[in-house]
């Protein structure tokens, strides 16, 4: 069995695509491999800032023959009088084979004329060679490039190519790349030393590579750094700031990974802490140190009080000169935070008032006005929540107080060079200007969440605040028009409305987003002369798209399909979905809850049953009670009588309000089985299609309130068996 080995050399690579990279690479050889009839024990793949790599281990030296039976000719068509046609002549010379050597053999359809075909399998070296081309074209990532004269296009230029099977190199060409590549056995070794490194065999690529300075596997890589960092921290009493993005970025920036440990000028932890991380992490790659001990404050003011005076970061410079690499991290370090000394102190010259004023010069977007409009538009949105929402009176205060000021750091310096910092420089400088903490935390959760994964605001005005930014944005954006349309959004409207749903979701608020829709959307229309907007189609079609935010928020989580479907399918109304979509998720989870507890089959074959037959009733989807619908005086048997009652036990539960009637309607009803069973079956079972009109019409009748009840809990119609 043999080892194979493939590396592309390149230019510095972008770090996220030496990431993404190897799994595409690992997946396209293991599907070619398979295709191609070769069978191995291992595919791994590695890569470093200048190099992708693939090792396959245990592959044959040839490929498996193929042996194929090929159907051709009727059999009374192929042959006459025991001699071959013309028709059989033409597939045996297809085949590769005389006529004498076709077999006839009967199928389904009658006699059919057979050939049996092997293709010799080719040497492995061949099968490689024919794939490289195209597994290097196959790699996918952001911002390809073309280089020099030639039309080939990768992420950064291929400056060379080792491809051999054990010892032996694997003749490829890249003809499409400037200057064309060859495959050989040299590859390079750390960027600072010179000379190409001779790979001896593809089973000794890694300790060749090793030997010139570079770590090639990215998994031991990654854990040599984790180490390494884990250990500087704890020797210096503190934690690591370490995101994951950027521990993975890390990983890709460095061949030769080497620790080193800097110092942050004392006079700089005067900055807010949330400055020197961002400028450490977003800006340097270096990771911050926390004290250990200190309380988690997102409104600190200055970073003495949360972060150590040192930080590390990786150098893939050589070991001699890691105090030249210390010293010269510490310089632009040191630089990049005098720039944000000074945009803070710029910025504290200035009040929060007169940046709100400027928010006047700055355009929102075309045809919705200025930032200081939207700001408008939000303590407005704000307002409304408070009145809607169960919001305590200090709470509501600070939301209202926030509303048209959570924009203002948007015209700040501070903002202005670090962008990620909106929100949290607008909250630090309103708290310093004397603002209570509630309002200035509100500020800076209005934002959140951010994307998927991150935190939802902690406190009740930031959560109300966040909602009337979301609010804002889809009212606004979809007046205007536009609408997330496949991968095109780019006003983040899909991210607005999971962070709407996920807010109420957390703080289990119920909300009525109908009404809210209809009150917004004609305000809306008389803020917004201009846009033409009508109010009705406005509201439908943000409650259609939020509909499909639920749902989709819904699936993300792991639930079954069928399930989000019951809840929040074409079949619910949207009235019933976003008139609270707290309850659409209490619903959810006692179905998934039922079925994990096996329980969800009693419920859905009673139901089920009944709803077949009840589409047949002349009774309105919302009639929930029997009173006055059904009739005892036509019962003709036991079983209805016992059905009447379970509906009447059940409407009680099911004219109540509140997500804690879910729980006995659903237990009732799984209860009601062996009742309805009779009623089907039993023997005082009936005919519910009689002859008899009005005994039929009464019949069907009580099983439409049973279907009307189950769909107060989940149109069960979705659910699968």
């Amino acid at each position: 069995m043999a080892t194979f080995l493939l590396e592309i050399g390149t230019e510095e690579l972008p770090a996220d695509f030496v990431r993404l990279a190897q799994p595409q690479l690992e997946a396209i050889v293991a599907r070619d491999l398979r295709e191609a009839r070769l069978a191995c024990d291992t595919i791994s793949t590695g890569g470093t800032p200048r190099r992708l790599a693939v090792t396959v281990t245990g592959l044959p030296r040839e490929q498996e023959d193929l042996v194929e039976d090929r159907k051709g000719p009727p059999a009374q068509q192929a042959f006459r009088d025991g001699q071959p046609t013309q028709a059989a002549i033409g597939f045996a010379r297809r085949c590769g084979c005389s006529p004498d050597q076709l077999e006839i053999r009967e199928t389904d359809k009658g006699p059919f004329v057979f050939a049996c075909t092997t293709e010799a399998g080719r040497p492995t070296a061949e099968v490689l060679a024919g794939c490289i081309p195209g597994w290097i074209r196959s790699l996918q990532g952001r911002r390809f490039m073309r280089w020099g004269d030639g039309d080939g296009r990768f992420s950064r230029p291929l400056r060379w190519l080792v491809a051999l099977l054990d010892e032996a190199v694997v003749p490829v060409s890249l003809t499409d790349v400037d200057p064309p590549l060859a495959s050989d056995r040299l590859s390079r070794g750390h960027r600072l030393q010179a000379g190409a490194v001779t790979i001896p065999s593809a089973a000794g690529y890694a300790a060749a590579l090793e030997a010139a300075d570079v770590q090639v596997d990215r998994e031991a890589r990654g854990a040599a750094i984790r180490t390494a960092l884990e250990e500087a921290a704890t020797a210096a009493g503190a934690e690591l700031d370490l995101p994951e993005a950027l521990f993975d970025e890390l990983v890709d920036l460095v061949e030769s990974p080497r620790l080193i440990e800097g110092t942050i000028d004392a006079d700089y932890l005067a900055l807010p802490p949330e400055v020197l991380s961002t400028v450490m992490r977003s800006h340097q790659r270096y990771v911050p140190l926390r004290l250990a001990d200190a309380p988690p404050d997102p409104l600190a003011l200055v970073a003495g009080e949360a972060l150590m005076p040192r930080f590390l970061c990786l150098s893939n410079g050589l070991a001699a000169a890691a105090d030249t690499i210390r010293r010269g991290n510490e310089r632009v370090l040191r630089a990049r935070l005098a720039d944000a000394a000074f945009f803070l102190a710029a910025d504290r010259r200035q009040s929060s008032a007169e940046r709100v004023e400027a928010l006047d010069r700055v355009t929102f977007a075309e045809g919705l006005g200025s930032l200081a409009d939207r700001s408008q538009r939000l303590a407005w949105l704000a307002d409304l929540l408070c009145r809607r929402l169960p919001v305590a009176g200090a709470a509501a205060e600070a939301a209202r107080r926030a509303a048209p000021l959570c924009k203002h750091d948007l015209v700040s310096q501070m903002v202005g060079e670090f962008p990620e910092l909106q929100g949290v420089m607008g909250a630090k400088y309103l708290l310093a200007e004397g603002e209570s903490r509630a309002m200035a935390l509100a500020v800076l959760e209005h934002y959140q969440p951010r994307g998927a994964g991150d935190a939802l605001p902690g406190s009740e005005a930031g959560a109300v605040l966040a909602l009337a930014e979301r609010l804002e944005l889809l009212l606004s954006i979809f007046a205007r028009g536009e609408r997330p349309s496949g991968s095109s959004d780019p006003y983040a409207l899909r991210r607005a409305g999971n962070g709407l749903l996920q807010i109420l979701w957390d703080r289990d608020w119920s909300l009525d987003l109908v009404g809210l829709m209809a009150e917004a959307t004609a305000h809306w229309q008389r803020l917004l002369p201009d846009l033409a907007v009508q109010p009705l189609a406005l509201a439908a079609d943000l409650l259609d798209f939020l509909r499909q935010r639920l749902a989709s928020l819904l699936e993300e989580e792991g639930t079954s399909a069928d399930l989000v479907q019951a809840v929040a399918g074409d079949g619910v109304s949207l009235e019933r979905l976003l008139r609270d979509p707290a309850d659409a998720r209490a619903r959810l989870e006692l179905l998934r809850r039922l079925r994990s507890e096996s329980s969800l089959p009693l419920v859905q074959a009673v139901v089920q049953r009944a709803s077949r037959l009840a589409e047949q009733a002349d009774l309105a989807a919302d009639l929930v009670s029997p009173d006055g619908v059904v009739d005892p005086g036509l019962f003709g048997s036991p079983s209805e009588a016992a059905v009447l009652a379970v509906l009447e036990r059940l409407a009680v539960h099911a004219a109540a309000s509140g997500t804690g009637r879910y729980e006995p309607l659903a237990r009732l009803l799984g209860e009601s089985g062996a009742t309805l069973a009779a009623f089907f079956d039993g023997p005082d079972s009936v005919m519910v299609l009689c002859d008899e009109p009005e005994v039929r019409r009464n019949r069907l009748r009580l099983l439409a309130v049973l279907r009307n009840q189950a769909s107060v809990l989940a149109d069960f119609s979705r659910l699968g068996g």
